[in-house]
Formats: C-alpha cells, sequence, structure tokens
C-alpha cells in the first residue's frame, strides 16, 4: 500500500523532483545545443582518429542521452524510497 505524504512531505518531495528534472534539461541541453555550437572549436581534438566535434555529434550525445536515462530514474527512484512513495 503506497504511503500517503502529508502536504509538507509532498512539497518537500516535489521540491527535490523538480531539482532532479531541472537538472536533467540542463544537461540534456547541454549536450543537445551547446556542444553543436563548438562543433568546429572541438574538431581540433582528434580522439581515436575522429575528430572531437563530430564524435559528439554522431555519438557522444546520444551516449550521453542514454547515461542520462538511466541516471534520472535511478536518482528519481532515491528520492521516492526516502519519501516512501517507490513503486515495487
Amino acid at each position: 500500500m503506497a504511503k500517503t505524504l502529508t502536504p509538507e512531505e509532498a512539497e518537500r518531495h516535489w521540491a527535490r523532483s523538480k531539482g532532479l528534472m531541472w537538472l536533467t534539461l540542463a544537461i540534456w541541453f547541454f549536450f543537445s545545443f551547446v556542444i553543436h555550437f563548438f562543433v568546429d572549436s572541438l574538431n581540433g581534438i582528434v580522439i581515436f582518429g575522429f575528430p572531437l566535434g563530430w564524435y559528439m555529434a554522431a555519438q557522444g550525445s546520444l551516449i550521453v542521452f542514454v547515461i542520462l536515462c538511466f541516471w534520472f530514474a535511478g536518482a528519481q527512484n532515491r528520492i521516492d524510497e526516502e519519501f516512501g512513495v517507490a513503486e515495487d
């Protein structure tokens, strides 16, 4: 049975969840847009024979997005467990 949160607990839970959401969106924005603004500058750095700008556009951002999804799910689950509202 799910725990019923008091209004104060619900507000704290939402504040933590909202903070996590904004952090996740900031990371997403950085790897979606900011990195790509500097692709020409990053192409001067070569890793394993590939220019870093090209690699971040082709693969790096996608890898970060997948990691970000798993990290977000785990962090949100920890917040839910802290407040006793985690799913089984």
